[in-house]
């Protein structure tokens, strides 16, 4: 067995999310410059450990990166489909827990899931029947959710092997993955080179960061797909309390498809613009959440997104984005069929999901934020997820 590659990380700066890489499509420029590879001198030290985490039916071995900070936070994030493995946070009395849900091993992973903790793409979301039409062509793609094309298709950005370099920031520590998809693959056009790096901070943030270029047109929306439980997966979510920075949201058909439609939240169980119970109106939901909601902000900077309170344990958890939208997904087809880390069950509403992304369907809505990244552009984007406990 190969020995574990361990990185030391040091830092002499204070990181500035407010600097955030704005989310562009079709901006000519890189905002700013991707992390350095190399570690910082001089603060406190951070840790980057590589270590074996089995091999694909092929024999390519997957390997795992367990980012540590200054608190002891650790995130886990592996090769294949640049998932984020764990993730352990404290609670109120200082005590670590792994607040994600996943598997042990690389095996369960293997096997059909819901895309545990993955990076979807090229198409985070929904594209109606599993078509759109770009410059006067029509490109047909999978339709793996009934008639509809969901994250990517049937082997997308989640199912497949990335390269992977550690990477520092001033007081932050990382990963680099990259993935070059190629022309026509799921039936996207154009070869693209896509780069995910995450980042864990002294500051006690997860932050995430992608640039993605192509040598055609081609619609772009990579998201993070992690299913929270800060009860460390000991009960369900329907006692966290979210709020959400969205006055609107998209309501969609029976398909899950949106209707074009921007509706107020205002008097409806859809609103979380002040904090609620996750599971306070979702009985008056058909299905259970699993909607886009439109940012205040409108995207194309870093802003505040949304807010989750577990009361119990106290963790508390903070997202940012440059992205107009998020998903809110309450676990709904999770059914107790899922044994997962520890041989715990899954049922329903054990996990719930907050995914930063451009609309669903986008490519076959106008009216929509385009999703569209064409040849000499740089598609990039951010979010960050803050932790803290509450006193």
């Amino acid at each position: 067995m190969k020995r574990a590659l361990i990185l030391p990380v040091t830092a002499i700066l204070t990181l500035v999310l407010s600097l955030g890489l704005p989310a562009c499509r079709g901006a000519a420029e890189r905002p700013s410059a991707p992390p350095s590879s190399q570690p910082s001198q001089g603060g406190t030290a951070m840790d980057v450990v590589k270590a074996p985490f089995g091999a694909l039916a092929d024999g390519r071995p997957v390997e795992i990166y367990t980012l540590t900070n200054a608190h002891g936070l650790k995130a886990r994030i592996m090769t294949y489909g640049a998932i984020l493995v764990s993730l352990d946070l404290p609670d109120r009395t200082g005590a670590l827990a792994d607040c994600v849900l996943g598997y042990d091993t690389l095996d369960g992973y293997l096997k059909t899931t819901p895309y545990f903790g993955a990076i979807v793409g090229r198409y985070g979301n929904r594209i109606a029947k599993g078509r759109f039409t770009l410059d006067g062509v029509t490109y047909k793609l999978a339709t793996n959710n009934g008639e509809n094309h969901l994250h990517g298709g049937d082997r997308g950005f989640d199912k497949v092997l990335w390269t992977a370099a550690p990477v520092s920031e001033a007081d932050a520590a990382g990963v680099k993955l990259t993935y070059l998809s190629r022309d026509g693959e799921e039936g996207y056009p154009g070869n693209l080179t896509a780069t995910v790096t995450y980042l864990l901070t002294n500051a006690d943030e997860l932050r995430i960061d992608y640039e993605v270029t192509t040598d055609k047109a081609t619609p772009v929306n990579l998201t993070h797909h992690s299913y929270f439980n800060f009860t460390s997966g000991r009960r369900d979510i329907l006692g966290h309390e979210l709020m959400i920075a969205a006055d609107r949201y998209t309501p969609v058909d029976a398909g899950l498809i949106p209707t074009g439609e921007l509706r107020a939240v205002a008097g409806t169980p859809m609103d979380f613009t002040a904090a609620a119970a996750i599971g306070s109106r979702i009985a008056r939901v058909e299905g259970g959440y699993d909607h886009n909601y439109v940012l205040r902000s409108g995207g194309g900077k870093l802003a505040p997104a949304a807010r989750v309170v577990e009361p119990e344990s106290g963790r508390v958890m903070e997202i940012s984005t440059t992205e107009p939208g998020i998903q809110f997904y309450s676990g709904n087809f999770l059914d107790g069929t899922i044994a997962g880390k520890g041989g715990r069950v899954y049922g329903k509403h054990w996990g719930f999901c907050l995914e930063t992304q451009h609309f669903p369907d986008s490519p076959n809505k106008p009216d929509f934020p385009s999703a569209i990244l064409r040849p000499g552009s740089v598609y990039t984007s951010r979010t960050v997820h803050k932790f803290s406990v509450l006193k």
